[in-house]
């Protein structure tokens, strides 16, 4: 895939088993954000398909797909219960349910008291809860989630951890984009490390770690990236 005359993802390919947790990790301009957009469709790419379950992905399959992307957008000016109800109902909800689920998720969050409240006037961490909430409401079964801790304080970041996990015990596949290297470790199954678009590591933990002779995650990130800055 190229943009202009630079090529930013390179003869990438790489397979997602399911129910698993794959990481999808590298520096600043990697790649990465760019990766999951192609498989989306959101970019237009030269080459290239995903593929679910054997068949080529369309945004009309029938896949109960949840993504958060790297850039949060939502209607600020409406209330929190508004926005999640309507979002639910994009996703196929009645809005009964969609109320429902909604609000389930608030309560979990501790953001119940703020159903009522415009997105607006809720802080960064806390639009950012919401944001999620959205994206797990239909209880996906491909859960595509680009730095969803951004910004989060090491107590919220262990909650999302916990709501992702709850997940993966449901049997979703998660796609997690992420430069935490304590979140690869807890929560994924394999990962593959991406520079210039390319891969440059691909595997389970230990294989990465064998791979580069190294037993330290962190350690193998700053020799692959050295002083290049990090999302």
């Amino acid at each position: 895939m190229k943009f202009g005359d630079t090529t930013v993802i390179d003869g990438l390919s790489f397979d997602v088993k399911r129910g698993e947790t794959f990481g999808l990790l590298g520096s600043n301009g990697s790649g990465k954000t760019t990766t999951i957009r192609a498989l989306l469709g959101i970019y237009k790419v030269s080459g290239g398909q995903l593929h679910i379950n054997r068949r080529a992905y369309r945004v009309d399959s029938g896949i109960r797909l949840g993504y958060l992307p790297e850039e949060r957008g939502l209607y600020k000016k409406e209330t929190v219960i508004d926005i999640m109800t309507y979002f639910g109902r994009l996703k196929g909800m009645e809005a009964t349910r969609a109320r429902e689920e909604s609000m389930s998720y608030l309560r979990r969050v501790q953001l119940n008291d703020k159903a009522t409240t415009r997105l607006d006037k809720l802080s960064g961490g806390q639009q950012q809860k919401v944001q999620l909430g959205i994206t797990i409401l239909n209880d996906p079964e491909l859960l595509i989630l680009d730095e969803p801790t951004k910004g989060f304080d090491p107590v919220n970041r262990r909650l999302l951890m916990n709501i992702i996990e709850e997940h993966q015990q449901k049997g979703a596949t998660v796609v997690f984009v992420t430069h935490q290297m304590e979140e690869v470790e807890r929560l994924c199954d394999r990962i593959i490390l991406l520079k210039n678009g390319k891969a440059v590591a691909y595997g389970t933990v230990s294989e990465v770690r064998k791979q580069h002779d190294d037993n330290n995650l962190d350690d193998i990130f700053v020799k692959l990236y050295g002083d290049e800055n990090n999302e």
